[in-house]
């Protein structure tokens, strides 16, 4: 069977490589040419362990080819997969019109009885709309519509495509249902039948549930730091009860960054107030996020009184570890807040993409290595959990700096007494602040 994939960033690229890794014939289009041609010599469009291996292998065996002509990769296609990273703005609001460009685009060349399977990340409604323009461009067709939604992380996406912890099939008769079947027979796991609009709820929820796991423990974190209890105590006591769990995301630190759950959060909030109904716990989860990576200016200022003049080092821009997207990111939130303030910042990060940084670069001076950063700046903020922080030489690293040597770990990576042994001014995220005392 054939498989053609619109739309390869991200999601695209691994889902191509690993439809092709499963026996498909798969096909990718992307209109930028660029990226196509990097695709094509087994590149991916950005950094995910494993994946470029894995497209240059697929390549190879014949089984996967990418191109820039929606209706060469449409043609004959059994399964059409829309795949492409839905935009986000920077309210968090999701931009639709490039998937309606493409239902619209890929009409005219879809084969009799194909399945169109709606990846992306879209608001409730979506496919049932997307559905409609591909009749609206093609009346005579007739084609299945479905809802599988992604649940990839950035850093273990191909992990999580291949060996999920579920599937949600979403379609609105069996025929659609049993076609998601066979595409999907090669990943062995649970799968749940549902409707369309079921299966978007679906996203947003899962989404939804981990954004305000995470703005819950940043609430209880900081409410930690008020009353001189350890966040992290807290949160490991919570995972060992069953009621919550050990996987639950509850890792007391920044924002939730990225886009993906800020973008399900407001189209929930949106769906609700649209229909006269205020979903109060969904808001309060948004206003914690919104508000937490004001702390790091917060805990910068009750040590330093003012961050105006001084030279701040900045560990890890990208937006998560494993990654190499920006977008979105709270540690380049927090450099803008930076600064506005008056501060010099520097910055490194070990697999930040050139291009994304490359907007930035007015707000700071980036280098090549963490000891850089350290040289001369009066604080370091540790704000992309990247593992290899944890082996960096912290005493070369405090006989670089100057004072008074404030080290804000807002990952919670690192020992706090050990840190504080070395001659740090040491503060994490909803952790003691007991090793400040007597500084400022």
């Amino acid at each position: 069977m054939k498989v053609c994939v619109l739309g390869i960033w991200h999601l695209g690229s691994v889902a191509s490589a690993c439809l092709a890794d499963l026996g498909f014939q798969v096909v990718g289009v992307d209109d930028d040419a660029a990226r196509v041609e990097e695709l094509n010599h087994g590149h991916a469009p950005l950094f995910e362990p494993g994946l470029d291996e894995l497209l240059a292998k697929n390549l190879a065996a014949g089984r996967l080819r990418y191109l820039g002509d929606v209706g060469e990769g449409v043609a004959g296609a059994d399964y059409v997969l829309i795949a492409y990273d839905t935009p986000v703005d920077e309210r968090d609001e999701v931009e639709l019109s490039g998937l309606f460009a493409a239902a619209r685009a890929l009409a005219p060349h879809l084969a009799a009885g194909a399945t169109i399977v709606v990846s992306s990340q879209v608001p409730v409604g979506t496919c049932e709309q997307l559905a409609e323009a591909v009749r609206e461009a093609n009346p005579a067709i007739e084609f299945g519509i479905a809802c599988v939604p992604e649940n990839l992380r950035l850093g273990q996406a191909i992990q999580r495509f291949t060996a999920p912890d579920f599937l949600v099939f979403g379609a609105a008769d069996a025929g659609t249902h049993e076609r998601l079947e066979a595409l999907f027979a090669g990943i062995e796991t649970s799968k749940l039948r549902t409707d369309l609009r079921t299966a978007e709820m679906t996203k947003h929820a899962i989404n939804a549930y981990l954004a305000t796991s995470i703005s819950f423990i940043n609430e209880i974190a900081n409410l930690c730091d008020l009353v001189g209890a350890d966040g992290l105590e807290v949160a490991k006591a919570l995972r060992l009860d069953s009621r919550t769990g050990s996987e639950t995301p509850l890792s007391p630190g920044l924002a939730f960054g990225g886009g993906t759950l800020a973008r399900d959060m407001k189209a929930l909030r949106g769906i609700g107030l649209k229909r006269g109904y205020d979903p109060c716990l969904i808001s309060g989860a948004i206003h914690v996020n919104e508000r937490q990576n004001g702390t790091v200016l917060t805990r910068l200022k009750s040590v330093c009184k003012t961050v105006r003049g001084l030279t701040i080092g900045v560990l890890g821009l990208t937006y998560k570890p494993g990654t190499s997207t920006v977008r979105r990111s709270p540690a380049v939130e927090i450099v803008r807040a930076l600064v506005a303030e008056g501060a010099t910042v520097r910055a490194y990060d070990p697999r930040a993409d050139q291009a994304e940084v490359r907007p930035y670069n007015h707000l700071f001076a980036r280098y090549d290595n963490a000891y850089a950063v350290a040289d001369g700046s009066q604080a370091l903020i540790l704000a992309t959990g990247w593992p290899q922080f944890r082996d960096l030489d912290f005493r070369r690293i405090r006989d670089l700096m100057w004072n008074p040597r404030l080290l804000l770990d807002a990952q919670n990576m690192l020992d706090a007494d050990e840190m504080s042994r070395l001659g740090f001014a040491y503060q994490g995220i909803g952790r003691r602040r007991r090793a400040l005392e007597g500084r400022g």
